[in-house]
């Protein structure tokens, strides 16, 4: 990794400084013959006629209901800053889900602001960092300028891409400090920002803005649906992948898995929408086991929970449980199918109008009879399940929301959510789950150790709803074929 000239503030609160040297860096500083030749011989690289971005139309329409919602009041919603992974590295951007659902952009700094404009409407601008400047050479000596991270999209293209104005971020701080009126903004992203506004908001008003734009997001338009089938089909691709390396991951381990997985995310998606669960053997029953650095045995399951996420960040969320050998056995068989019948009948009762507890519910009872009827519990199955007990074993919920984040919706009101109705657009998970420990001492030691999930992402449709992962088997018998045809 390279290591010359950096400045030690970022190049946004900066623009017109001059350039410091990084300690201990190899050059003491820039003459002015090489200063000046820096800053000539370049071409003209500006884009023109750009289209602009799938999403655009989609997101125009989510910044009016957003204004309609909120009239006569700024509000503001960072993209994120770069956070530090350690000293000089940071980790990979990701910008923050209300950001990007409202713009359809990504990158660090940007923050999109809607101004008040009459009784009713706002005027939406996009704040982004301009093209590296080249006159005062921070595109070539600033750890954030062109010729270190790449070239950025210059504001002009920006605002064809996006489809609304784009303007400088560099001075938005100073401009919201002085500014006034009623603001409201989304928390957690953005220090900068969040100082410029701390007289100026309040915790329960922005705390209401955070709410309505995740409450926003569970039902999906025409475009998200389609990227989430998209997220799914890759993911597919990813477990079928892993299925045809389980032999490499025997000889090394559980990150053989996680590496193939995330080979499929990168190469087709953004990344992984989540850290990647690759379970094997009695690591199952840890339910985000994502060490991953754990033995991969035949005869063993692995419960391999991963997903894909897409270049416009909406994620998969799929899990199977598979006989790393290919073939489960006896009491893993009896053990899947029972989870298996369960995750049918949550299935069966996701649909328009429905509660959204009720896919839970029918999932549970089923689980709850089976560990009567295997002696596990004493019955009636309604006792068991009025003091929840199954829960020893069954221990999460039976799914949740899907979008742009895994766990989608997260702020939403539990009136709005999980006491809510299910309607046509939405996007969950359902995902019913047996977990025997390995040092539980309740349960026969054939059981110990063994856990399994089985978990598909359904799209609730106008008659019912669709299962966006059913291009991966869900009965024994199936997977144990469709292994069997991918190891050839």
């Amino acid at each position: 990794m390279a290591d010359e000239l950096t400045p030690e503030t970022p190049e946004e609160e900066q623009p017109k400084k001059k350039h410091k040297q990084r300690k201990n860096g190899l050059y003491p500083g820039v003459s002015e013959e090489l200063a000046q030749s820096m800053r000539t011989g370049w071409a003209d690289t500006e884009l023109h006629g750009l289209e602009p971005i799938a999403q655009a139309a989609h997101t125009a329409a989510r910044r009016s209901a957003l204004s309609r919602h909120f009239p006569g009041e700024r509000l503001v919603v960072p993209a994120g800053r770069l956070k530090t992974r350690s000293n000089d590295t940071e980790y990979p951007f990701r910008a923050s889900t209300e950001y990007a659902y409202l713009t359809g952009d990504q990158t660090e700094n940007g923050v999109l602001v809607l101004e008040p404009a009459g009784e009713t409407g706002h005027t939406a601008s996009v704040y982004l960092l301009p093209r590296s400047d080249r006159e005062n050479g921070e595109f070539w000596l600033s750890g954030s300028g062109e010729l270190w991270v790449g070239r950025r999209h210059s504001l002009a293209e920006a605002e064809q891409l996006l489809g609304l104005p784009a303007k400088d971020v560099r001075k938005l701080a100073e401009e919201l400090a002085e500014a006034e009126g009623p603001v409201r903004h989304v928390r957690g992203h953005d220090s900068v920002i969040e100082t410029a506004l701390t007289d100026k908001v309040t915790k329960e008003r922005d705390e209401e803005l955070r709410v309505y734009l995740s409450e926003a997001r569970a039902v999906k338009d025409a475009f998200e649906i389609g990227e989430l089938q998209k997220a799914v089909d890759s993911t597919v691709r990813g477990f079928e992948d892993v299925v045809k390396v389980l032999d490499k991951a025997e000889a090394t381990s559980e990150r053989y898995i996680e590496g193939t997985f995330f080979l499929r995310a990168r190469v087709e998606g953004n990344d992984v929408g989540y850290g990647s669960i690759c379970a094997a053997g009695p690591h199952a029953c840890t339910l985000h086991w994502v060490r991953n650095d754990g033995d991969v045995r035949s005869g063993d399951l692995l419960l391999l929970d991963a997903g894909v996420e897409t270049h416009s960040l909406y994620t998969a969320d799929v899990t199977r449980t598979l006989p790393i050998s290919g073939t489960y056995t006896d009491i893993q068989r009896k053990i899947y199918d029972a989870v298996y019948e369960s995750q049918e009948a949550g299935i069966a009762a996701v649909k328009p109008g429905a509660k959204f507890r009720d896919f839970h519910d029918a999932s549970q009872h089923v689980l709850a009879e089976k560990l009567v009827e295997w002696g596990l519990l004493e019955g009636p199955v309604e006792r068991v399940l009025e003091l929840g007990l199954q829960r020893r074993w069954t221990l999460h919920g039976t799914g949740h929301m899907l979008g742009m984040d895994v766990h989608d919706c997260a702020a939403a009101r539990t009136e709005a959510y999980v006491d809510g109705t299910l309607e046509p657009g939405m996007c969950l998970t359902v995902e019913p789950g047996l977990y025997f420990q390995a040092d539980d001492l309740t349960v026969p030691q054939e059981y110990r150790g063994i856990g399994v999930r089985i978990e598909d992402d359904i799209l609730v449709t106008e008659d019912g709803n669709r299962n966006l992962s059913d291009g991966l088997p869900r009965t024994s018998d199936d997977v144990e074929a469709w292994m069997a045809r991918l190891k050839g």
